[in-house]
């Protein structure tokens, strides 16, 4: 089944949520939004929830078992417990609970109650097992309810990734969220994608992981892709770019000597782009000699050990794209003239075949100088570089020694290089051999060969320049933020790696993603940029990279976080008020646009007619839609305009076109009476009154309030005016409130007035005079004035009711009575009543009853009944024994009783005899008479006990007597 966050069959909204009722809104909405509610509150199996609907909604038939049955349908958050509840007509009545028709049994999770007539069914801790169809059966009836379990919504714990891709490439958005197997829904630009669409676009889930899949991206699929939940939102960015492959270093012609390295390097902008490399048009196939290398956007050739046969044009392509990045590679032969004779040392760089005034060098590099010489005897090689101290020579046999000419050089030169480091001289016998490993910007400078010997000398200056990636320039300054733009500005770096900067390279990322988006392709020329499609109320950081001939530098600091967003639209429906000799009052709506901005309040101004200078008409910003300009001029002709102000800025302006004349306009005063206060009001004493009546006039206008024709006294009731309307306000009403009140609202010689009528009503007294006036049959007639007190109300009628003198209870006979008399019916004969009336008005009852004094006894009609005399019968007997005593053999030393019934009245008295010999007076023996069966206990009998045993029943009318025979054994 499928799983979907929180209800199993039918779920509610998260518990931010609720108080929110899901099945109430199902049953309220119309069919086509059956769907988005779903979505909405996390309903999966929308089909089954809407058959339980349907048959829940039917009518339920009245119930005789059942005073209040189970609602329609509960909610319960997943791991909270819930009760159900009944009450039943018979407070011993076993009931069943049933769940989905199968009966419950008592467990630590479902708990039974009763308590009186109710009936409880808790169940603890719920989960989406319990999310079923439960009944409470009473005999042949049944109360049926669904409950439903609601689950926590649906969060998103790890949100989408901005993405950059090129055309063609997969795309793969990726976030996590809460619970696993959740159902999501996936937008692009606002717009649902959907499972229709899986040739476009592929779904994927792995846990809590939700994957949306583009396998082949192209430039419509740009834009913002939204993956929602109930719980929550993520929006990511998909940039998808041509492919465009940017060559940040070229490989560049060598020229190498026998037995050297030669290393073919280039940097491409795409770290995933591969190549092959081609010699003279043919693939270079790698071996011990030859190395391929690809590490990030560098490829490298390396050769080894470099022959004649090495020369050739070499060639990088890109594959997947048009270019072909080529180089020469010149194999350098040193040819030296030996000659028999003496000769002065000579340098040959001319046999290099270029100019060897300037060697440049890309920082990291390996520089390799190699300086053919000659001279007869072997000249002695001295290295310096300029402007340093002390000059190391290198012997003819491989030894360093200080210069012996080191004096005549610039005391400030130094020579550093050693047979061994990174820094060195190696000498052979046809050349000299000046090495740079991983050249460093601190390498750069002139350096100087001298070659000595017995003949001369020679000497000759080279320039070493290293060049590098330029630094990283500062931290950009992001101004001029809106909606969804903002513009960039930056530095060039103070050092551009002794190449001029081609451009520069702009990456954004939001402030708590890790991946960085590149936002250009084209090098940038400028130093400012304005960056679009960012989205509105998202944080964003920002970095440029600078680029030369040798590559891109490293990245800037990242730009101080900020937030796009835009000033919002200008205010709504902004008009004039009210206009008085010194204010203007103002009201607008709030503008249609916010934004993810919020909104700081609103600035006002104004300026004077032939004017252009704007004054601000409030001190600071007015959170409020309306404002009350004071301190004007009378008589200044002024324009108005106002703006919305949040953190973006300000928004355009809304003005009022017209001039607005500062002057109080004359206006008659009229009351404009509520329609309910157009008759009498009619309240209740103790309840509160407050009658608001709105007027027009200008200036404001006096107000005065009468009532009953006399000016109305403050401290009784409460009088509030404003400018347009006066309020009465009585805070507990009493009768002397009544009466007929009056206002009048005067401006000059012109005025206008209203009448208002109230009417404070109590409960009525109770009826007087109250008489019973005649009884006959089953009729009593009875008579009574009016009260004395109407509650200053019409009395509407008046109740009549009975008491039986044994019962004394009422019973209501007549009710809204309206007249003054009345004769009350159906009596029962031989009873006696009273009765009581009670008045009604609109306050209802009265609090007491006028009660008859006397009862009314209903007489019985007809003759007078006189039951018959009989003879007294005579029930006198004689005793007689109706079962006798019957011999016994009994062991001795256990108690043994005899027993006999008698009847004889009057009830006879009893005399136990052994042996002709009256037992009354011996302990041993206990007599009992119940019922007429005369029992004689005998403790603990011995053989003497035996005998003959007589019972004597004696009374007025004769005497009996019965016995029996007793052996007593002895114990063996």
């Amino acid at each position: 089944s499928e799983t979907l966050i929180p209800f199993c069959r039918g779920e509610g909204k998260p518990e931010s949520q609720s108080d929110v009722d899901v099945w109430d809104i199902l049953r309220k909405a119309p069919p086509t939004e059956y769907e988005k509610i779903a979505f909405q509150y996390g309903i999966t199996d929308l089909r089954g929830m809407l058959k339980r609907l349907k048959r829940i909604k039917k009518e339920e038939k009245k119930s005789t078992a059942f005073l209040k049955k189970l609602d329609p349908a509960y909610q319960v958050d997943k791991g909270q417990k819930i009760k159900l509840m009944v009450e039943v007509a018979n407070p011993d009545a076993d009931v069943k609970w049933l769940k989905n028709g199968q009966e419950i049994q008592v467990s630590g999770r479902y708990i039974f109650e009763a308590v009186g007539n109710k009936r409880i069914l808790t169940i603890n801790h719920c989960s989406l097992a319990d999310d079923a169809a439960y009944e409470c059966v009473v005999g042949d009836e049944k109360s049926f309810t669904e409950l439903f379990v609601k689950e926590p919504p649906i969060l998103i714990t790890h949100p989408l990734e901005d993405q950059m891709v090129m055309v063609g490439e997969r795309v793969e958005f990726e976030c996590e969220v809460s619970e696993e197997g959740a159902t999501v829904k996936w937008e692009k630009d606002g717009i649902e994608l959907t499972r229709e669409e899986t040739f476009k676009y592929r779904f994927k889930k792995d846990g809590k992981k939700q994957y949306l899949i583009i396998n082949e991206s192209t430039k419509e699929d740009s834009g913002h892709y939204t993956v929602k939940t109930n719980g929550g939102v993520s929006v990511a960015e998909l940039i998808v770019q041509e492919k465009k492959l940017e060559v940040y270093q070229s490989i560049a012609d060598l020229t190498v000597k026998a037995r050297d390295q030669a290393v073919f390097k280039c940097e491409v902008s795409d770290e995933n782009v591969k190549g092959i490399w081609l010699k003279n048009g043919k693939e270079v196939i790698p071996d011990e000699r030859i190395k391929i290398s690809h590490i990030g956007r560098i490829h490298k050739l390396t050769i080894e050990d470099v022959t004649p046969e090495d020369e050739a044009d070499y060639s990088f392509i890109p594959q997947g794209f048009a270019y072909n990045l080529s180089a020469k590679l010149q194999f350098l032969e040193v040819k030296i003239d030996f000659v028999p004779r003496e000769e002065p040392p000579k340098i040959h760089l001319d046999c290099l075949g270029q100019s060897p005034d300037t060697i440049v060098v890309v920082a990291g590099n390996k520089l390799r100088l190699d300086v053919p010489v000659s001279g007869d005897p072997t000249p002695t090689v001295i290295w310096q570089k300029v402007n340093k101290r002390n000059d190391l020579v290198r012997n003819n046999d491989d030894s360093m020694t200080p210069s012996e000419n080191s004096s005549d050089l610039n005391t400030d030169n130094k020579l550093l290089f050693e047979s061994e480091g990174r820094v060195r001289v190696e000498m052979h016998e046809d050349h000299c051999v000046f090495i740079i490993e991983g050249a460093e910007k601190e390498d750069e400078g002139v350096y100087r060969v001298i070659l000595k010997n017995p003949v001369g000398e020679d000497k000759a200056d080279i320039t070493v320049k290293v060049i590098d990636v330029p630094d990283p320039p500062e931290a950009p300054t992001i101004s001029n933020i809106g909606e969804d733009y903002c513009t960039v500005q930056w530095q060039p770096p103070k050092y551009d790696g002794g190449q001029p900067v081609l451009g520069y390279i702009l990456e954004r990322k939001k402030k708590k993603s890790y991946r960085w988006m590149r936002l250009n392709f084209d090098l940038l020329k400028e130093l400012t940029y304005e960056a679009k499609r960012m989205i509105e109320g998202v944080v964003y950081e920002m970095r440029i990279y600078a680029v030369n001939s040798i590559g891109m530098s490293r990245p800037s600091p990242a730009s101080q976080p900020f937030m796009p967003i835009a000033p919002p639209s200008e205010p709504t429906h902004f008009t004039v008020e009210d206009v008085s000799d010194s204010t203007v009052s103002l009201k607008w709506r709030p503008p249609e646009r916010i934004g993810a901005g919020g909104l700081d309040g609103y600035m006002v101004e104004y300026c004077k007619d032939g004017s252009t200078e704007w004054i601000p008409a409030l001190p600071g910003l007015t959170e409020r839609t309306s404002a009350l300009i004071k301190d004007l001029v009378t008589g200044d002709k002024l324009y108005f305009r106002i703006k919305a102000v949040n953190l973006a800025g300000e928004s355009g302006v809304a003005t009022i076109k017209e001039p607005v004349t500062v002057q109080e306009i004359l206006q008659r005063p009229k009351f404009w009476l509520p329609r309910h206060l157009r008759q009498t009001l009619v309240k209740k004493v103790g309840e509160t009154i407050n009658i608001v009546i709105p007027f027009q006039g200008k200036p404001r206008p006096k107000i005065t309030w009468l009532k009953d024709g006399q000016t109305l006294d403050s401290k009784d009731v409460g009088i509030r005016n404003s400018s347009t309307d006066t309020i009465l306000f009585i805070r507990k009403a009493e009768l002397h409130h009544s009466g007929a009140y009056e206002v009048i609202l005067q401006i000059e010689n012109m005025s206008d007035k209203v009448a208002i009528t109230i009417q404070i009503i109590d409960k009525p007294g109770p009826p007087q005079n109250i008489k019973l006036v005649d009884v006959w049959g089953f009729n009593a007639a009875l008579e009574w004035t009016p009260p004395q007190d109407d509650g200053n109300a019409q009395i509407l009628g008046y109740t009549v009711q009975k008491a039986d003198k044994k019962t004394m209870e009422w019973y209501t006979v007549f009710d809204h009575y309206r007249r003054t008399n009345c004769i009350v019916s159906d009596l029962i004969m031989g009873n006696e009543y009273f009765f009581r009336i009670f008045t009604e008005n609109l306050c209802g009852l009265s609090e007491t009853a006028a009660t008859t004094k006397n009862p009314a006894h209903i007489q019985k009609t007809g003759s007078t009944y006189k039951p018959p005399r009989y003879k007294e019968h005579d029930f006198s007997e004689a005793p007689k024994f109706t079962h006798p005593l019957v011999n016994r053999s009994v062991i001795a030393g256990y108690n043994t009783t005899l027993s006999c019934a008698v009847r004889g009245i009057p009830k006879p008295k009893i005399f136990w005899f052994k042996n002709k010999m009256d037992l009354s007076g011996d302990a041993k023996y206990r007599m009992f008479s119940k019922q007429g069966v005369l029992t004689l206990e005998i403790r603990k009998p011995t053989p003497f006990d035996g005998g003959i045993y007589t019972c004597k029943a004696v009374n007025e009318c004769g005497e009996a007597e019965i016995e029996c025979r007793l052996d007593v054994r002895g114990n063996q």
